[in-house]
């Protein structure tokens, strides 16, 4: 432990215990206690405190199989991030056949994607236990909406929406694609800053 200072102040005049200066204070009474810290816990501090600092942000993991990931995002909805990522997939399609491309719907309130492409039914499983994207127009979709009816209310909140998020991001037989364009959900939330924070964005 550290050297301990108290200073005692009563009615203008001053009391020093174990080192260090004070000024009298006219009037009433203080009670003082300071800490002074050796070299070695002042260094033990500073470390400890770069660590903490250093962690900063989550670090990025590339989702498997995937060469670029591009995200298409808006703070308001309605303004067409599901229409401008459908295309741009299909542009990336039809620019270059030998380019796979992937399309992934993270708007787990009001997934469009499925209807855009013109896609139902379920996702099968891979041996494993990975969904397997549905395919239409050469593109290989993946979306909140191909997982629940149609006309289901969702009522998600915090950790089961990440959960959901994670799911979508972590747990899909991608195969091999050099594209994979990612439609957002409306707003700057914690979907937005969870996709943003965990994989690499081109």
């Amino acid at each position: 432990m550290g050297t301990w200072q108290r200073l005692l102040l009563f009615g203008g005049a001053s009391l020093r215990g174990c080192g260090g200066a004070c000024v009298p204070l006219g009037g009433g009474r203080v009670l003082v206690w300071g800490r002074q810290f050796s070299g070695a816990e002042s260094e033990t501090l500073k470390q400890r405190r770069t660590q903490i600092m250093s962690r900063g942000l989550p670090k990025q993991k590339p989702i498997d199989g995937v060469k670029q990931v591009i995200v298409v995002a808006s703070g308001k909805g309605g303004v067409g991030k599901s229409t401008t990522a459908v295309n741009l997939a299909l542009a990336l399609s039809a620019n270059d056949s030998s380019k796979a491309v992937g399309l992934l719907d993270v708007d787990v309130y009001g997934p469009s994607i499925p209807k855009m492409m013109n896609l139902k039914g379920d996702p099968e499983l891979s041996q494993s236990n990975l969904m397997r994207p549905l395919l239409n127009y050469g593109i290989a979709c993946m979306s909140m909406g191909f997982l629940i009816e149609e006309t289901a209310p969702i009522v998600w909140r915090g950790l089961m929406v990440m959960s959901a998020i994670e799911k979508l991001l972590r747990q899909v037989d991608w195969g091999q694609l050099d594209y994979l364009v990612v439609d957002m959900p409306p707003g700057t939330g914690d979907v937005q800053l969870s996709v943003s924070q965990n994989i690499p964005i081109s």
